[in-house]
């Protein structure tokens, strides 16, 4: 079989190198890439004749993937699927599997890491030092004594809810399925209006769908503290963002930090979010480190060899 991985994924040459011979070995012929081209036309050629892809966090609509008869298999190195026409790859019994769990701890650590910069200042304060300004009257907050709204108990708000106890916060949760372990950690589930009203800090772990596309609006925002600090690095979509942005220029809410947009970074000049200086932001990295992207390596093409394996 073909098998195409058709970006880098942050993969050393000499990784790729040993792939080739590890499918050569196994009579299967393995092509990589070591650039990331979005454009259709590329991915189209790339994909040409694969039985088996191996992609990111690319776009692959119907219009790419219907050009790619051969294919069977797509291994995911990303945890969310809203980027693939899932519906075409059941029609044509295309197998997608992704790679759940490699990125929790970075994801994890990147939200409570965005609320502690939130309560301290951190990126404005530096800015401020290279300008010469020193402290002033400044007073951050603490993170200990809070209350923080989880929302969305998976395996990625469950991390972020550990992490956030033990600086000394309280939790609260809401999420479609309760879960025992996560009450085992003293966490109240609430229902998602209550979270809303008691929070501190919300920060949102939901996947993107249907349920939950413009979870948080006009209506849920109002329902925030004024004080209270939002932090979503699920996806953008989740959050209605001209909402959001009305909320930080309105002080309607203290401040928000996103990871995730409607879009892919970089953002242009005038959007929404970068006409505040109460919205902190970074370009969809909270998954991109390298102890999760060497992890990411081995679960997808560990996937790849199980399907293969299962193919005999």
């Amino acid at each position: 079989m073909k098998i195409v991985c058709v970006e880098s994924l942050g993969i050393s040459q000499a990784r790729f190198e040993d792939l080739e011979a590890h499918y050569a070995a196994m009579g299967h012929q393995f092509e990589y890439h070591m650039d990331r081209r979005e454009d259709e036309p590329s991915l189209a050629q790339r994909m040409a004749g694969a039985d088996v892809v191996v992609t990111s966090n690319i776009p692959l609509p119907a219009s790419v993937l219907s050009q790619c008869p051969k294919l069977r298999y797509l291994s995911v190195a990303f945890t969310g699927l809203d980027h693939i026409d899932l519906a075409y790859c059941r029609q044509h019994n295309i197998q997608v599997q992704n790679a759940a769990g490699y990125s929790t701890t970075a994801v994890s650590e990147l939200a409570v890491g965005m609320m502690i910069d939130l309560l301290r200042n951190i990126v404005t304060l530096s800015e401020a030092m290279h300008q010469g300004v020193g402290r002033g009257a400044f007073l951050g907050r603490e993170l200990r004594g809070k209350t923080v709204g989880i929302v969305g108990t998976g395996a990625i708000g469950i991390a972020t809810a550990r992490l956030v106890l033990a600086f000394g916060a309280k939790v609260i949760a809401w999420s479609r399925t309760e879960r025992p372990e996560v009450k085992a950690m003293g966490v109240e589930y609430l229902p998602l209006d209550d979270l809303l009203r008691q929070s501190d800090i919300v920060s949102l772990h939901v996947p993107l769908n249907d349920d939950t596309r413009h979870l948080i609006g006009d209506r849920e925002l109002a329902l925030m503290k004024p004080t209270a600090l939002l932090v979503n690095t699920a996806r953008g979509p989740v959050c209605d963002i001209a909402a959001v942005g009305r909320a930080l220029v309105e002080n309607r809410i203290a401040g928000a930090a996103f990871d995730v947009f409607e879009q892919e970074p970089p953002l242009p000049l005038n959007h929404l979010l970068l006409s505040t200086n109460r919205c902190l932001v970074t370009p969809h990295v909270a998954f991109a480190t390298e102890e999760s992207f060497a992890a990411r390596a081995d679960i997808v093409f560990g996937h790849v060899d199980d399907w293969l394996q299962q193919q005999k």
